[in-house]
């Protein structure tokens, strides 16, 4: 058991994280200013992830204290390291709110990290979400991420919702780091769940996140039950991604995967009837329209999943097999 009290709470879903996950945690242990506790939940890796974590607490036996267990064994996260296995893939916002459910149960605790296992922080990053969030006024802030490759361009500042298709516009897509000012928090409708840090009282108001969409919108859903709880902006948290390690998410010089165009159209369009209704109409006819640029230019797989998703039919054959169990 950890003698020192944590004060950041960090949640990590894997998922075929073998090669990405050893370096985020590296991260996390050489931060400064900041006591942390470490949840990750495993929905089902078929790789070595499971291993490769084992490992990684083996060699850090010396700094960190480490537990391993079954999600539901362990009412409260009480080593720095926790790692929980799932017994079925049930997805993002499901593994997310397992691990907070251990780490709301530490009373200290009162900021919680929602980290992506291909980022790595900088050192300083935690320390400056806790400054930045120490009173707790405030439903979930972010800071700048930025793609993990030469370039230092920003992949978001958090991000921007079209109320009449469901598309979602990541704020200072591409641009140079450090020359781009940092966006006004007020404009931003979410903040990007692979860099997100919440507040115990947003979520003791709003609740933990939407478990049934198994895939991108969690956060966006989340941000939009903050009531008067504002959005904040944190410059001094950078936090480098890789982006789409283990799904295929799109970025700016690859296509996404079949899987994740499945899942953000299915999405969407699940997002769209709970909160805007009337944006439906929008959200359909811009899923049949990727569908058909993407049939155009020969993705035949992904463009059946977009299709299939804005219809919101059962996942093809090739997706429910990347998923099992």
């Amino acid at each position: 058991m950890d003698r020192e009290p944590a004060e950041l709470g960090v949640a990590i879903v894997l998922y075929n994280s073998e090669s990405v996950i050893a370096a985020c945690l590296d991260s996390l242990l050489a931060a400064e200013g900041a006591q942390l506790r470490v949840v990750l939940i495993d929905n089902c890796s078929s790789d070595a992830t499971l291993d490769t974590v084992r490992q990684w607490a083996a060699r850090h036996a010396d700094q960190i204290s480490f537990r391993e267990g079954e999600v539901g064994e362990f009412t409260r996260a009480q080593t720095w390291l926790t790692l929980l296995r799932a017994p079925t893939n049930h997805g993002f916002a499901h593994g997310c709110n397992r691990a907070l459910e251990i780490l709301l149960a530490d009373p200290a605790i009162n900021l919680f990290w929602l980290l992506n296992p291909d980022t790595r922080a900088e050192p300083h990053t935690a320390a400056a979400y806790l400054s930045a969030g120490a009173d707790g006024a405030f439903a979930l802030m972010g800071g700048r991420t930025l793609y993990d490759r030469p370039g230092h361009a920003v992949q978001t500042d958090g991000g921007r919702l079209s109320r009449l298709t469901g598309r979602c516009h990541p704020v200072n897509l591409g641009q140079p780091h450090p020359t781009t000012p940092p966006p006004d928090p007020a404009s931003l409708d979410f903040i990007s769940g692979a860099n997100c840090v919440a507040s115990r009282r947003f979520i003791q108001a709003a609740g933990l996140m939407q478990e049934d969409y198994f895939l991108y919108y969690e956060e966006v859903d989340w941000a939009l039950r903050r009531g008067d709880l504002p959005l904040r902006y944190v410059p001094d948290a950078l936090v480098w991604h890789h982006g789409g390690s283990a799904i295929g998410s799109a970025h700016d010089n690859r296509r996404a995967s079949p899987l994740a165009n499945y899942f953000t159209y299915r999405s969407r369009l699940r997002f769209m009837a709970r909160h805007y209704p009337l944006g439906l109409p929008g959200a359909f006819l811009s899923g049949l329209a990727k569908a058909m640029q993407l049939a155009i230019t020969g993705d035949g797989a992904g463009a059946w999943a977009v299709l299939v998703g804005t219809l919101g039919l059962g996942a093809p054959a090739g997706i429910r097999a990347q998923l099992r169990p």
